[in-house]
């Protein structure tokens, strides 16, 4: 667990190094989820940058493609490309566009935009998998707010019905959207017993716990449903004067900021 935690303030750090010097915003959403990601990648989920084509891979969709700062910088970590290359390449004219499409970046599955297509993609992938009888398994990573769309609940009401057991959304709960807040905007709660309702295997837990969603990530497949983790996190989570601040989904920290972010991480 020690490992973990010290990979997550690592984690965090490369974020918000990168995010201040490529100019990329979304930075409070993308610290929200990182212990998330850090955990599909760190045994949650079968993927390794030594079999990143591997058929029977398990596979990250990662549908807040907005967040890409968490994505990129979670396969960096992992081995998939280097944090030099991110530093040069991301968000630069002629390089990788903020929103990564496979395959121009090693590991990434999906391209993404407009929120609300990434599970209705992961359910293809889970169904292709059954239909192929191949023994990968689906994660689909999605923001609170992304659950507004009406396309998410169409995808919800067909992976029960299709007994998609090898398929997984994780719900970035950090109560925050765009422009205020997720709760207010739509009557999103009780969301987990929505998940239920609609056929789901529905788990609430710690989003900011790696080893739990380790272990979720993990086990999730055994049963005959979807499941669903209700991750419930902190927008701008690690940096005291970023938590729960909606102000950081489009603020960009200067030099000065990054640096008492870092120097916070650090600790």
């Amino acid at each position: 667990m020690e490992d973990l935690k010290e990979k997550a303030a690592a984690l965090r750090r490369m974020i918000i190094e990168l995010s201040c010097q490529t100019r990329t915003s979304h930075l409070g959403s993308a610290l929200s989820c990182a212990d998330i990601l850090l955990a599909a990648y760190n045994g949650g989920l079968r993927i390794s940058p030594e079999e990143a084509s591997h058929p029977e891979r398990d596979r990250l969709v990662f549908s807040k493609g907005h967040c890409a700062l968490a994505l990129v910088c979670a396969l960096s970590q992992r081995g998939f490309c280097t944090f030099e290359h991110l530093l040069e390449k991301f968000n630069r004219p002629g390089g990788l566009q903020e929103h990564p499409g496979f395959p121009y970046v090693p590991g990434v599955e999906n391209a993404s935009g407009s929120l609300g297509h990434g599970l209705p993609l992961g359910l293809g992938m889970a169904a292709a998998a059954r239909i192929g009888q191949m023994n990968y398994r689906v994660c689909v990573v999605m923001g609170d707010g992304e659950c507004n769309e009406g396309s998410v609940w169409e995808a919800a009401m067909l992976a029960p019905a299709l007994g998609l057991n090898n398929l997984c959304v994780v719900v970035d709960f950090n109560r925050w959207q765009a422009t205020g807040r997720s709760c207010e905007i739509t009557r999103l709660e009780p969301l987990a017993e929505k998940w239920s309702a609609f056929g789901w295997r529905s788990v609430e837990c710690d989003g900011h716990d790696p080893e739990r969603l380790r272990d979720l990530l993990t086990a999730f497949g055994q049963e005959d449903r979807p499941t669903a983790i209700i991750a419930h996190t902190v927008k701008g989570k690690g940096v005291s004067f970023m938590e729960d601040d909606n102000n950081w989904h489009y603020r960009i920290p200067n030099a000065e900021e990054a640096q008492a972010a870092l120097k916070e991480l650090d600790r």
